[in-house]
């Protein structure tokens, strides 16, 4: 594909998944889905060269950039707010995967508050994802939509706190469990 065309491709990419109105040709969709997926094959090539957890990272990298083309892809194809919010969620997605997977070059609770906060920031991602998604539809109530949100991310920002608090013992950690519930209005 030429530079004209790449630079067409991302601006339609762009414009579709904030919001815009354009929409890619059947043609210009297949084309944008069979480069993710050569460029994925490319890109598993170079992991394999790699060991370890290293390879692991490179690999869920790989594969979370081929899963998100093609969802912003299917999103510009077919602009819908089903499609959007599938795009974002897929972005979510992949970004916790490599998230979790960085992690394992972890041990102990250091190993188990990276994952917590990945889980958190994906648990944030996907509730913005849903409150765009709901407040898109003009029947939907947008306040509920968004206190719902901050609920789910109030919750995966206890669980971080609770987590850390584990590396604690005795009355030090009592008292940030007890302060983690209280800054996180958790009973």
């Amino acid at each position: 594909m030429n530079r004209i065309n790449l630079t067409a491709l991302a601006t339609a990419l762009m414009l579709a998944v904030s919001g815009g109105a354009f929409a890619m040709t059947k043609a210009e969709y297949k084309a944008s889905k069979d480069e993710a997926s050569a460029k994925y094959k490319s890109e598993k090539a170079a992991c394999k060269s790699m060991s370890g957890n290293a390879k692991d990272i490179c690999m869920e990298e790989a594969k979370g950039r081929e899963k998100v083309a093609k969802a912003d892809a299917e999103a510009v194809f077919e602009p819908t707010d089903r499609h959007r919010y599938d795009a974002r969620l897929t972005k979510a997605k992949a970004v916790y995967n490599v998230a979790k997977e960085k992690c394992d070059d972890q041990t102990g609770n250091a190993k188990d508050v990276c994952r917590k906060e990945a889980k958190a920031a994906f648990v944030s991602a996907k509730a913005d994802a849903k409150v765009a998604k709901k407040t898109a539809d003009a029947g939907n109530d947008k306040v509920a939509a968004r206190k719902d949100a901050a609920e789910d991310k109030r919750g995966a920002q206890y669980n971080v706190a609770k987590e850390k608090c584990d590396a604690l013992a005795g009355e030090a950690k009592s008292n940030c469990v007890k302060d983690a519930k209280a800054k996180y209005g958790q009973s």
